[in-house]
C-alpha cells in the first residue's frame, strides 16, 4: 500500500494528540485517505482506503477480497464465519468515498483527520469513515472475547457510495451475488444515532429511505449574439422551469413507515399527532428535524447549472440537474408532475434511479436492537424513521436483504449531527466513536 503522508499506523497515533481510542484512531487514519468523489466518473478513487481495511480484515485472520469496478474504484468484502452458521448472515457495510470539501470553507483540514474539542474533525468522520473504523474495532473485540460473531457476517467496504454506487455496491452485488449468500438483512448508515428532546435521549432506528431519481433538464433555444432581440432563449426557458421545480410545494405524504415514525416521535414528546400535525411533530425533534421533516415531504431541489460560454452569446442549449426524492410507489406520479412544471420546452432526462426502501419495524434484528441499546443506555427508546436520504441499503435489495441504517452514537444534546452530513467543519465526538464500537459488538455477539 503507498501511505498517505498524512498516516500513521493504523490504531496508533501522534504525540500531539494524545492516546486515542483505537476506533478514532482508525478513522483518523481513514479520514487522511483523500477519496472525494464528485461523480460522473471523476474521482481520487478509494483504492488506498481499500488496501488499508483490507490489510485490517487480515490481521483479524480474514480472507477478504477486493473488487475493482474501474481503476482505483475498489470495494472490499470480507465474511466472518458465525458460532451458529444455521442463522441467516447480517451484511454490515460502509462507504469509503466522499463528498468533495473545500478546504477554504473549513477551520481545518478537510483530509487532515484533526483531534480537537473531543471530536474528531474531518471529511468521513460523519459520513462513514466513523462506521468503518467501529466496524473494524467492533469485530476484533468479538473475535477476542467469543472467538467469532454469532452468526456469519459479511463485513463490506464499497465504493462510489456518494455517486449512487454504480462502481460500488451495485457493482458488487451484480457481478459478485455468492459474496452474500444466505445473508437476509443489512446495516450501514444513517440511523442508530440519537437524538435529545427536552431532557429525554432517543435512538433513530432507520427501517426506509426514500427512492432516488436524478434528472437533468434540457432546454433548447437560437444561439445569437448577446446584443440581439431573442425570445427563443436556452437560459431563459431553463430559469423558468428551475424556478417552478425548485418552488414546488410538496404536501405531507405519509407511507406505513413515516406514519409510524410520527406516531412513535409524538407518543416520545407526549403530543397527539393527529391535533398536532405530521410538519409541527417532525420540526419538533430539533436538529434532527433537518432528517425528519424532509422525509414527509418529496423533495425537487435544483443542484447544477451550466449553459454559455461566453458573456455576449447567447447559448442554445442549457442544463440543470435536480435531485428528486420521493417516497417508494411514488416514481412516476412525482415524475409527471416534474414534467408537467418543467414545460413543453424543457425535456426532462432520467440520469439515474433507484429503489426506495421500507422494512419492518420489528423481528429478530430490531429487537436485537432494542435490547443491546437498552443494555448500553438504559430508558431510551428506539424510534422508527424514513431517511429522506439514500445508502447502499439499495443495492442489498436486489438480493432480497432487508437494510436498516444503524450506526450508534450516543450524541450530546447541542450536537446538530444532521448537518455534519456533506457539511463544513464535519466532525464526530470522540466518546460517540467508544460508544458505537461498544454497541456494534454487543450486537456481533448477541444477533
Amino acid at each position: 500500500m503507498t501511505a498517505d503522508p498524512h498516516a500513521s499506523t493504523p490504531g496508533t497515533t501522534t504525540e500531539s494528540e494524545g492516546e486515542l481510542e483505537a476506533t478514532a484512531a482508525i478513522a483518523r487514519d481513514l479520514i487522511r485517505f483523500d477519496t472525494t468523489n464528485w461523480g460522473d466518473g471523476k474521482s481520487r478513487g478509494e483504492a488506498e482506503a481499500a488496501q488499508y481495511v483490507e490489510s485490517a480484515l487480515r490481521d483479524l485472520g480474514l480472507s477478504p477480497q477486493m473488487i475493482e469496478a474501474a481503476p482505483d474504484r475498489v470495494s472490499v468484502v470480507a465474511r466472518v464465519p458465525g458460532r451458529d452458521r444455521s442463522k441467516p448472515a447480517l451484511v454490515v457495510h460502509g462507504h469509503l468515498d466522499v463528498v468533495p470539501a473545500d478546504p477554504a470553507n473549513w477551520s481545518v483540514d478537510p483530509f487532515g483527520g484533526v483531534v480537537r474539542d473531543g471530536s474528531l474533525w474531518g471529511r468521513g468522520a460523519v459520513d462513514m469513515k466513523n462506521m468503518d473504523a467501529m466496524m473494524l474495532t467492533a469485530l476484533s473485540d468479538v473475535i477476542a472475547e467469543h472467538g467469532a460473531p454469532e452468526r456469519d457476517l459479511v463485513i463490506a467496504y464499497f465504493a462510489d457510495e456518494e455517486a449512487g454506487g454504480l462502481l460500488g455496491a451495485h457493482h458488487v452485488v451484480e457481478h459478485h451475488p455468492e459474496l452474500f449468500a444466505g445473508a437476509s438483512a443489512a446495516i450501514s448508515e444513517i440511523g442508530g444515532y440519537s437524538i435529545t428532546l427536552g431532557d429525554r435521549r432517543a435512538y433513530l432506528l432507520q427501517t426506509g429511505e426514500k427512492a432516488l431519481i436524478w434528472v437533468k433538464l434540457v432546454a433548447r433555444g437560437t444561439a445569437a449574439h448577446g446584443s440581439h432581440v431573442i425570445r427563443d432563449n436556452a437560459v431563459t426557458k431553463l430559469a423558468a422551469a428551475v424556478a417552478r421545480i425548485g418552488g414546488e410545494e410538496w404536501p405531507v405524504r405519509l407511507s406505513g413507515t413515516t406514519d409510524a415514525m410520527i406516531t412513535e416521535i409524538a407518543r416520545f414528546l407526549g403530543v397527539d399527532p393527529v391535533a398536532t400535525g405530521p410538519d409541527e411533530v417532525a420540526l419538533a425533534t430539533g436538529s434532527a428535524a433537518r432528517f425528519i421533516h424532509a422525509a414527509l415531504h418529496t423533495t425537487t431541489n435544483p443542484t447544477v447549472l451550466t449553459a454559455g460560454y461566453k458573456h455576449n452569446v447567447i447559448p442554445d442549449r442549457a442544463e440543470a440537474l435536480v435531485d428528486i426524492r420521493c417516497l417508494p410507489g411514488d416514481e412516476d406520479t412525482v415524475l409527471a408532475r416534474v414534467r408537467e412544471l418543467a414545460g413543453d420546452d424543457v425535456e426532462v432526462e432520467i440520469v439515474h434511479q433507484d429503489v426506495g426502501l421500507e422494512q419492518d419495524f420489528g423481528g429478530p434484528l430490531v429487537e436485537t436492537v432494542h435490547e443491546v441499546l437498552a443494555r448500553h443506555d438504559p430508558g431510551a427508546p428506539v424510534l422508527p424513521y424514513l431517511l429522506s436520504g439514500g445508502t447502499d441499503n439499495k443495492a442489498m435489495s436486489r438480493l432480497g436483504i432487508a437494510g436498516y441504517g444503524f450506526v450508534p452514537l450516543q450524541l450530546p444534546a447541542d450536537v446538530d449531527f444532521p448537518a455534519m452530513f456533506h457539511g463544513v467543519d464535519e466532525r464526530v465526538p470522540l466518546a460517540s466513536l467508544a460508544f458505537g464500537r461498544r454497541v456494534l459488538a454487543d450486537l456481533f455477539a448477541t444477533y
